[in-house]
């Protein structure tokens, strides 16, 4: 018997200071497939999203940047977050209590990215369908990138603050050998629900009803004006479609990430000992999942990521 227990130990010459293996079918081929076809499908995805955007100067677009900063964390995603968590599932943790700290540290940054570039596009969809007169002198590239470069750069040291315990006492919360956790505690973590989920999620939500208001008394306007035929009634008519059509796009995009990503959170609002391991397994997987979903919408809704996506296979210089 003690010959079957030490073989589903990590570190079998450790005994009972050493963790235990999963060993369920579902964890060791089932899940860890799901999630290496979603890992190869996020990373594809991302990456054409990213070379788009980047190799075709007709795109630098401040909303495009926008995009690609997402694109760069729903990479991450698929590149790091989603090949350790099938190492996990097939696993236990070997590569050090370093390696597993600076992996929580890294999981951290993408996660706040990620909802800076939520709020960031918000607020450009808002100045473009709220006040567009001004928009094209308000929201400029050099703006956006330098909004995008502070969004990462805040998600950096505001990551740091979770991590520190971890980078500079590696391992200090493991329980046994092989274990890869991060703790936080109660006020830090009740701080970060605040400022990484019920602040900027309020913020998005507000920008977006004024958004979809706005968006709505236009469309009613234009229908309204249909009988009146002139050129410039023309060419701001299809501006304004096109707007509205890039706010509906997006919309969907922040839609769906709030509906991945606040679940997420509760794990923080309700306690880990009250919400199974089951449960937090699904929420970490469901945002993950919103990685490669992110693409696939610009694919369903954005004609030019279409077409860049064929010109970078068919490798032609151009549109």
């Amino acid at each position: 018997m003690e010959a079957e227990d030490g073989s589903e130990l990590c570190f079998p010459q450790l005994h009972n200071s050493s963790c235990r293996k999963p060993t369920a079918l579902w964890h060791q081929a089932v899940l860890p497939f799901f999630l290496m076809s979603l890992s190869t499908l996020t990373v594809a995805l991302n990456l054409l999203v990213i070379i788009s955007v980047s190799c075709f100067r007709q795109l630098h677009t401040p909303t495009n940047i926008l995009i690609l900063s997402l694109a760069a964390s729903d990479l991450i995603v698929g590149l790091l977050l989603l090949p350790v968590e099938i190492l996990l599932k097939i696993s236990c943790w070997f590569l050090g209590d370093l390696a597993c700290s600076l992996f929580n540290y890294v999981s951290f940054i993408v996660t706040s990215a990620s909802v800076g570039n939520m709020v960031l596009i918000s607020i450009d969809r808002y100045v473009s369908i709220c006040d567009p007169l001004h928009y094209t002198t308000r929201v400029t590239v050099k703006r956006v990138r330098l909004c995008v470069c502070m969004c990462w750069l805040c998600s950096v040291s505001y990551s740091g603050v979770f991590a520190r315990d971890g980078l500079t006492q590696p391992g200090r919360y493991n329980s046994c050998h092989g274990e890869c956790v991060v703790f936080i505690d109660y006020v830090t973590g009740v701080v970060d629900l605040v400022l990484t989920c019920v602040l900027p999620v309020t913020v998005i939500i507000a920008l977006y009803v004024r958004v979809f208001a706005v968006a709505v008394a236009h469309a009613r306007a234009m229908r309204s004006q249909i009988s009146v035929v002139t050129h410039r009634l023309s060419v701001g008519s299809k501006t304004m479609k096109s707007e509205l059509k890039a706010a509906r796009t997006l919309g969907v995009v922040v839609v769906l990430f709030l509906i991945c990503f606040c679940p997420y959170y509760t794990v923080s609002l309700v306690g880990d000992s009250l919400i199974s391991s089951s449960y937090m397994s699904f929420v970490l997987y469901l945002f993950y999942f919103n990685s490669c979903l992110n693409p696939l919408i610009y694919a369903l809704f954005y004609p030019w990521f279409r077409k860049a996506v064929k010109c970078i296979v068919t490798l032609q210089p151009g549109f």
